[in-house]
Parts: C-alpha cells; structure tokens; sequence
C-alpha cells in the first residue's frame, strides 16, 4: 500500500503569478540546481515553457555513501534519479504532477501538484505518493523517501522565495 505526504511551500507576499513566472524561467531553475549542487551532482536536463505549460526535467545524483546504510545495502552504485514536472496553463490555480525514476528502482515515486492564492500570497501544495516493492524493507524505504523528499522540497521553496524577493526588490 502506498504512502502519502503532502508538502506546502508558502510565498507570502506573492501571486500565482509571480510563482508561475519563476516556474518559467530558466535563471530560477539555475538557482535551485546551483543550491541542490551544494550537495550532490545536479542538472537541469530540458525546460520548456509555452502557453500551454511547463515541463522541467531534472537529474539528481546521490552518492551512494550518502545514501543511509538501509538503502546502501540495496544499492550498489550512486542513484541517479531523473525527475519530472508538468504545469498546466495559467490561471487562477495551476496543477501539476511530477514523477522521480531511478532506472532499475523498486518502486514508484511521483505526485501532483496545485499552486493557488491564499489571503497572505500563494501556496504550491506538493501531494507525494511512495511505494516500494521490496519485502521487509519497503515500509521502512518509503518513508525514508518521503522524509527525505520534505527536505528537498523545504530547500527548493527557500531558493523560490529568495529568487522571488529578489525580483521584487531588482523589478
């Protein structure tokens, strides 16, 4: 059965739409990478944004010893894990999915996602869902992932508010 987790990144002080731009934009996107480089190899693998969306595709690698030793013990070599985004158009709300693959996996990684007003500015609600075909093991790996991937999303959505504070203050 799989697990589930929702993350909410909050933007006070800005719209859909500021959100939606930066979503757009390739320098945000080089922002976070260059943040998630701090850590482990990142790379932005395509962008493309037109009137009918965005679609983003990014390359993660965890170095095996990075890994915890559970997860060591399963994996033989540094995860290369590719993942996925989609927004729909703009408007009042945008949605949103996403997908994690790490080739040979043993399991499945993916979610929604919904970007929308809230009296104060805007929040991009991240909906995950894990599961993990490995006997014994997979309980405990699923919520590995989805412990792992809040901190992730916690430290994307600090780069997404710097970058958009600072186009407040240059704009």
């Amino acid at each position: 059965m799989p697990r589930r987790l929702d993350y909410s990144a909050r933007y006070p002080l800005h719209t859909t739409k500021e959100v939606y731009a930066a979503l757009r934009n390739r320098d945000h996107w080089d922002a976070r990478i260059e943040e998630l480089r701090k850590h482990s190899p990142n790379d932005i693998v395509n962008l493309e944004a037109g009137d009918d969306g965005i679609e983003i595709e990014l390359r993660h690698v965890l170095p095996r010893e990075n890994l915890p030793e559970m997860a060591q013990a399963l994996v033989r070599k540094d995860m290369v894990i590719t993942r996925r985004e989609r927004y729909g158009s703009f408007g009042p709300e945008v949605t949103g999915e996403y997908t994690a693959e790490i080739p040979g996996g043993p399991g499945n990684l993916g979610g929604t996602m919904h970007l929308f007003p809230t009296d104060t500015g805007c929040t991009l609600r991240t909906s995950s869902r894990t599961e993990v075909f490995i006997p014994f093991f997979g309980r405990r790996l699923e919520q590995l992932m989805l412990v792992n991937l809040v901190d992730l999303f916690r430290a994307e959505a600090e780069v997404t508010q710097r970058w958009l504070d600072q186009q407040k203050t240059t704009g």
